[in-house]
């Protein structure tokens, strides 16, 4: 099985590292700047750039840390877990390559509480690693697993929680690579990002650039689910129309007609019907209204009601808002709290006129994006799908 260490190495496991190795730092770092390769948790940020951002020791001297983002808490995003249960040791490879790259002997794997199986096999496989003397001292690899807050998943956030605070994302700057864990430099860079690493550094940059497109570099794996015959995760390369996607993925359930699609996780606005031939990379959602996100890609089928949607996604953000913000903390309540009351039969148009003004004075002010999707997403909802939501929230009669 490939997730054994003995299977992946004579697949070619753990041979990038040592390519890397042979290569020397900087030219490392310059191959997966010339790869065009972007942090696939959702921000895009050019892995590279963010890379060459770290201080080296002559200016900064001390530790620095590599940190993975393994806290997959995007309802509709399930690619890290299916990443880890069936190669882990291509996450570790990806790791040291990139604790090499910025010279650190500290490498972290923060994985998210819940997943119970995936923490035990990679503690399974950092064993075989540094017993086949792939992490050799003084590196050292640590795996820690996180309370289960959505917010964690945030850069900054997962940093403060390893701390040993609350997770409550930072005010940038400083960003992270300039000062992250512990006051330290720190790199933060998802699991897929970091599984992509050795084969830029066996196949070079420029192979992994032209499998995409001109900004966004090499392939992305999708978490389809939702009203769809075969949800799943599928690879395609970057900028692969949304329509081809999903007829990889068998198309909507039963025959019935496509309503609309979440392109991103439930955190990035919806897409109708008729926006289908989107180019799925960090460019072509953005041009709609939407983002790519972490690819989780939530099909909704004409059965769908839109104002359930939106109290789903509320209710959730409600839940996992860390109440740093009073517009977050406050905005997401009242968001829920209005949806719910459509769903009820006790809506108003006058409630949806609230649900806009709440919107626009969410977006824009707070610290993160948790604060900003509560604005967004429910106000995409109702622009594209009015009449679900006349239909909950009717005008007052008499």
């Amino acid at each position: 099985m490939l997730h054994e260490l003995e299977t992946f190495r004579r697949l070619g496991g753990y041979e990038g590292l040592k390519k890397a190795l042979a290569l020397g730092r900087e030219k490392v770092v310059e191959e997966v700047k010339r790869s065009n390769l972007r942090g696939l948790g959702g921000a895009g940020f050019p892995a590279g750039m963010k890379w060459s951002t770290v201080p080296s020791q002559a200016q900064d001297p001390g530790p620095r840390y590599v940190v993975v983002n393994c806290d997959e808490s995007e309802p509709g995003c399930f690619k890290d877990r299916v990443l880890v249960t069936r190669a882990p040791h291509a996450l570790i490879e990806g790791l040291l390559v990139a604790m090499y790259a910025v010279d650190s002997e500290q490498g972290f794997i923060f994985i998210r509480g819940e997943y119970g199986v995936q923490h035990r096999i990679l503690q399974k496989a950092l064993s075989e690693a540094r017993a086949a003397g792939l992490i050799p001292a003084p590196s050292s690899i640590d795996l820690m697993r996180g309370g289960g807050a959505y917010i964690s998943g945030l850069d900054t956030a997962l940093l403060e929680t390893m701390e040993g605070k609350k997770a409550w994302p930072r005010q940038p700057p400083p960003f992270p690579t300039a000062k992250g864990l512990l006051g330290r430099p720190t790199v933060v860079n998802n699991v897929e990002t970091l599984c992509m690493v050795p084969h830029i550094v066996l196949k070079g940059g420029d192979w992994f650039a032209k499998l995409g497109t001109a900004k966004s570099g090499g392939t992305f794996l999708f978490s389809i689910s939702g009203h769809v015959e075969r949800p799943g995760v599928y690879e395609f390369p970057m900028g692969t129309p949304l329509k081809e996607i999903l007829a990889a993925a068998g198309g909507v359930k039963g025959g019935r007609k496509l309503k609309a699609v979440i392109p991103g996780g439930v955190s990035t606005p919806v897409l109708t019907a008729d926006e289908l031939d989107t180019p799925m990379d960090f460019e072509g959602p953005r041009a709609k209204g939407t983002f790519l996100g972490a690819g989780g890609v939530i099909v909704l089928d004409e059965t769908a009601d839109m104002v359930m949607v939106a109290h789903n996604i509320e209710r959730f953000l409600a839940h996992e808002s860390c109440g740093q913000c009073t517009p977050c903390r406050q905005g997401s309540y009242w968001h829920e709290r209005i949806l719910e009351r459509g769903l009820s039969g006790g809506g108003t148009a006058e409630d949806l006129a609230t649900l806009e003004r709440a919107g626009e004075n969410i977006t824009g002010k707070v610290i993160c994006a948790l604060g900003d999707t509560v604005g967004v997403v429910t106000r995409a909802l109702m622009k594209k799908f009015p009449e679900d939501f006349k239909a909950r929230f009717p005008e007052r009669r008499g």
